[in-house]
């Protein structure tokens, strides 16, 4: 099989890049609502690039939670990306050390999707690949962002038209993507993933909230994943 370069990375990263124009721009609006400007808006998107966690800090920033609350909200929610980046390089075991760094800074839940994807059928993944798929997700999430808030001042109430939700539509969708990469892989090591993360949720709810015990299960089933990948 030829490898793949930049240019592919980008070709097979467009898809979910489409899906980034339509969620930035529903964070976009929510941040307007928010009085959040289109400069802060694109400094968060280009610094922060995680949408769970911006989707989060305009909350807080609309709630006027304090700075030390946000910064541990946002580590935490992108706690996960550490444990994808884990596995990226067990993927890329032959690329130097700083050509790692760069791939992993601009790892996200849909561009590791898209790697596990192409992992599937290809396991001579090239890092200028990986770039295309990083690249063209960061610059398209920071646009449209940008120009969502730009729009927001024309749509005052986002929320009646569920742009809220528009985040959890796209999880979703990506959901169903990784259970049936998984599955393609095995469906031992998928239900050995979803044990661990149901075990850890039911003990995990004896001490702690609901919502700190749903973050930290799914770190649990992350690692569990990377174990199981590692003694393949």
């Amino acid at each position: 099989m030829k490898e793949k370069g930049f240019i592919d990375g980008v070709r097979d990263a467009i898809p979910t890049a489409l899906g980034y124009i339509s969620i930035g721009i529903a964070f976009g609006v929510v941040a307007a609502a928010a009085k959040i400007s289109a400069v802060e808006v694109g400094l968060m998107s280009l610094l922060i690039y995680g949408g769970s966690a911006q989707f989060a800090m305009v909350a807080m920033f609309a709630a006027q939670a304090d700075l030390l609350t946000i910064t541990m909200t946002v580590f935490l929610v992108n706690l996960r990306n550490m444990l994808m980046s884990l596995h990226a390089t067990t993927i890329f075991t032959k690329t130097p050390f700083v050509q790692n760094i760069l791939m992993t800074s601009l790892i996200t839940d849909e561009s590791y999707g898209v790697l596990l994807g192409e992992n599937v059928h290809n396991k001579n993944i090239t890092a200028a690949w990986m770039h295309g798929n990083n690249v063209i997700g960061y610059l398209a999430w920071a646009l449209s962002t940008i120009i969502g808030t730009l729009m927001g001042s024309i749509i005052p109430n986002p929320e009646i038209f569920g742009l809220d939700f528009a985040l959890i539509a796209m999880f979703i969708g990506l959901l169903v993507f990784q259970f049936e990469t998984m599955i393609s892989e095995g469906l031992k090591k998928l239900t050995l993933i979803l044990i661990a993360v149901f075990v850890a949720y039911v003990v995990l709810t004896v001490f702690i909230s609901e919502s700190m015990a749903v973050l930290l299960a799914t770190l649990i089933g992350c690692s569990v994943g990377v174990i199981l990948d590692g003694r393949n």
